[in-house]
């Protein structure tokens, strides 16, 4: 969130198996009534994934982090592994950065997205506004080309319904050993990493954890390579294990 799904095509090409990334809808599609919180939209994962018909190997990246832990662990889904990159935000003691706590206020939220818009081009666009995180000027232009109203309110209520942070219901609900392995990621270039609350909540999980070290937020744009390589050791721990 915000991303497309073409975030993930430089580390795609690096795997040599079959892969799909999704697109969220209302993120550059329409946006189905029914999806108006975080629920609806692990919801709709879940249902995605069956439709695959076997086991997956899911990755997460940002809100597909949430929404991939939240399938996981309360889902009956047919998943073998797990991955993720943000996994501090289900740690108890995180609380939200300072956009999303502008994004779960009314109407400061609804005027910051609107802000963010091509149309408004006096200022930042949401691709701008990423940049420090490691966005690359290519997401950012494609992103900025399907930020509508639609993807204003897609944010606005995934951002709301995960008030006051993850951990008070998912996170509550997932306090054991997932039912499938994991690896959390630590891009720990990330100008909001919490690698201490990351390797808190894989070891609460039972999952494994490697720190990308100088790497951002946006690790498969920056170093595909690595992020691949990482990805395909720990396929291959679990396949051997």
């Amino acid at each position: 969130m915000p991303e497309t799904p073409a975030v993930w095509n430089a580390l795609r090409e690096r795997i040599d198996r079959p892969t799909l990334a999704l697109r969220l809808p209302g993120f550059g599609t329409p946006r189905p009534a029914g999806l108006v919180d975080k629920e609806a939209y692990a919801a709709w994962l879940a249902d995605e994934l069956r439709a695959l018909g076997g086991p997956v190997d899911l990755v997460g990246h940002d809100w597909g982090v949430h929404l991939a832990m939240r399938v996981v662990s309360a889902y009956d889904v047919p998943v073998r592994s797990w991955v993720s990159d943000v996994a501090h935000g289900w740690h108890p003691g995180y609380r939200w950065h300072e956009a999303a706590v502008l994004f779960q206020q009314s109407p400061q939220g609804e005027e910051l997205l609107a802000s963010l818009r091509a149309d408004s081009p006096d200022s930042p666009s949401f691709g701008d506004f990423l940049r420090p995180r490691g966005m690359s000027a290519e997401l950012a232009t494609e992103v900025d080309a399907v930020h509508d109203e639609v993807m204003s309110a897609a944010v606005l209520a995934l951002y709301r319904s995960a008030r006051p942070h993850l951990h008070a219901d998912w996170g509550r609900e997932f306090g054991g050993p997932a039912p499938a392995p994991g690896l959390v990621l630590v891009p720990t270039g990330d100008p909001m990493a919490q690698p201490a609350l990351d390797h808190e909540v894989a070891a609460r999980l039972g999952a494994r954890t490697e720190e990308l070290d100088g790497l951002t937020h946006y690790w498969m744009l920056q170093d595909p390579d690595r992020g691949a390589e990482a990805l395909e050791r720990f396929w291959a721990a679990c396949a051997s294990a």
